[in-house]
């Protein structure tokens, strides 16, 4: 066999390698990822699948996560304000200790998200399901006071979610 062969084998295989690195690399999934203390202003995350990725002590300002799937999302002490959650899911999402002022959460579904020291002041919750949700009472006593709507997914009425009086 010629040297010449053995060279073009050896181009070749290394072009596969290439080819199979750079398909494992730019086709990975977006689900299941680490977006921890990352700074991700106004970034669009709008109509994907984000199950199980964990934003903890992210900062999302602005961003819009309208109509994804977030469940189990742990956003731990994330910056969410101003944040478009519109029809998302964020069933057994952790919310704990985030910042939601102003954030848009209409027809989103919170069933059993751990909300406890969020701070949701000027958020928009019309049609909001918070079923099961873990909140501060002053924080169910404030949303009470502006919920409205029924989610279109679950069929549940905001305020009875919220076991308003």
């Amino acid at each position: 066999m010629s040297k010449q062969f053995f060279s073009s084998l050896a181009v070749a295989f290394k072009m596969s390698i290439l080819t199979i690195l750079s398909i494992l690399t730019f086709a990975m999934p977006v689900w299941a990822l680490n977006y921890n203390n990352r700074a991700l202003t106004n970034s669009d995350f709008s109509h994907q699948d984000l199950t199980d990725s964990s934003f903890d002590h992210a900062n999302l300002r602005g961003s819009d996560f309208s109509y994804s799937n977030l469940r189990g999302v742990r956003f731990f002490s994330a910056n969410l304000a101003g944040v478009n959650f519109e029809g998302a899911d964020l069933r057994n999402a952790d919310l704990e200790s985030t910042r939601m002022t102003r954030a848009n959460l209409t027809n989103t579904v919170l069933e059993g998200a751990f909300m406890t020291n969020a701070m949701l002041q000027g958020a928009t919750i019309d049609g909001a399901d918070f079923t099961n949700a873990l909140f501060r009472p002053d924080t169910e006593k404030m949303l009470c006071e502006i919920a409205t709507g029924t989610n279109p997914t679950t069929g549940r009425n905001t305020k009875d979610t919220l076991f308003c009086p």
